[in-house]
């Protein structure tokens, strides 16, 4: 379970002061720099940091600045029109929020996906993770002044993008997993076009390494810089490739497996030196690895249906005659009257900047009574205030950059 805000604050206060960075607060040699809130990076938030000379000696994240209250605005949405709620934050890591949302619904159903429906999920959750580790990575480059890794990384990652909309029919916010399945088959030349992307981003990887991570001039800007200790991670709850570049091997997919995941052939990639360059490096590992995952998940994907029978019940004569000619499920009012018995439900799933975790508290009507949802972005966001200090004020934006800390997928 994730750590109280209050637990976190006490313990950051805590590793801070352990740590020696010689500089001190005291006299009138600080000043304050605001950075922010006008989208000083991945998203609108502010960063306010104390330097001494360009040395920072405190790092403040104001986050808010896009709160969205989803958790308040499911609770007067039937089920189905939260899907498109929990999809927009993480921007490009759609999919895992989904799954991690309809898992929690599901369990209160009682129900659980067809198997082709759960490799479905899978694959289209590996290319969207594909697409926003690229997506970091590009941000990430245009922090460090590299503007060819921006371009590449914005470039490479339309592949997967296109590709999930052939999957789903919509490019960005997909609402493709449902309660007891997806909404859609994928298209008879869909593992041809998928194994294509595949190859070439297998070839696009030697040149990322060639031109970026084997870069001396990035190298130079990322190693030693903004080191997590392995034991403070843990400590702080940090979660994703965060937490595996501090050398935590623990992924949810295999820690917890949901979908297809514990039939799928994959490694974990961990590192051991907790600065921003393994934090980055993880990340094209990780790439490597969802390469693999949906090469195996067409390979052993099943037949059959799509979608839980229980669903499938209620669909009418020409819903029904819809979806036996084009694999496709509509659900016009369908879900209106979904009304899962009282309860309570949790599921937690990897999203691409980490662990998420969701909890859904029913009263037996149509909409949640009470609905929780916990980023990886919120629960890393402690990292500005444990690590930054120290740095050098340029050192700010490589750090940043390493984390993939996305401010709407925090605010939520």
């Amino acid at each position: 379970m994730v750590a109280s805000s209050i637990a976190i604050e006490e313990i950051s206060k805590e590793l801070i002061q352990t740590r020696d960075l010689g500089v001190t607060e005291e006299g009138e040699r600080l000043v304050e720099l605001q950075i922010g809130p006008t989208h000083p990076g991945s998203g609108h938030m502010r960063i306010r940091v104390w330097v001494d000379g360009d040395i920072i000696v405190r790092c403040d994240p104001d986050i808010g600045f896009v709160f969205r209250t989803i958790e308040k605005l499911s609770e007067n949405r039937i089920y189905m029109k939260t899907i498109p709620l929990v999809e927009r934050p993480s921007l490009l890591d759609t999919t895992p929020m989904t799954i991690g949302y309809i898992n929690a619904l599901e369990k209160l159903m009682g129900i659980e996906p067809p198997p082709r429906a759960k490799y479905l999920r899978t694959m289209l959750a590996e290319l969207t993770r594909i697409a926003s580790h690229l997506y970091g990575v590009g941000i990430l480059s245009i922090f460090l002044g590299h503007s060819t890794g921006f371009m590449w990384g914005f470039g490479d990652r339309e592949l997967f993008v296109e590709l999930a909309n052939q999957l789903s029919g919509a490019r960005i916010t997909y609402a493709y997993v449902v309660p007891g399945g997806v909404r859609r088959d994928m298209p008879q030349s869909f593992p041809d076009d998928v194994e294509k992307a595949l190859r070439y981003m297998e070839r696009r990887l030697k040149d990322w390494y060639k031109i970026f991570l084997n870069n001396p001039v990035i190298e130079d800007r990322l190693r030693e810089v903004g080191v997590l200790r392995k034991n403070d991670a843990v400590k702080l709850g940090i979660t994703g490739p965060n937490l595996r570049a501090s050398g935590v091997d623990f992924d949810v997919r295999v820690a917890d497996p949901y979908e297809a995941y514990d039939e799928l052939d994959f490694m974990v990639p961990v590192a051991e030196e907790g600065d921003a360059y393994a934090r980055t490096l993880v990340r094209f590992e990780e790439i490597k690895q969802s390469i693999n995952i949906i090469r195996d998940a067409l390979k052993k994907m099943p037949s059959g249906d799509i979608i839980h029978p229980q669903i499938a019940r209620m669909f009418n004569p020409l819903m029904k005659k819809i979806y036996e000619e084009t694999r496709r499920v509509k659900f016009p009012g369908i879900f209106a009257s979904l009304k899962p018995p009282k309860g309570e439900a949790t599921a937690r799933v990897e999203a691409g900047r980490g662990e998420a975790l969701f909890h859904i508290v029913s009263d037996g009507s149509p909409r949640p009574y009470r609905f929780r949802w916990t980023t990886p972005s919120y629960r890393n966001v402690i990292l500005f205030k444990y690590m930054i200090p120290g740095h050098r004020l340029a050192d700010l934006p490589a750090i940043y950059g390493s984390l993939d800390y996305f401010p709407p997928e925090a605010d939520r």
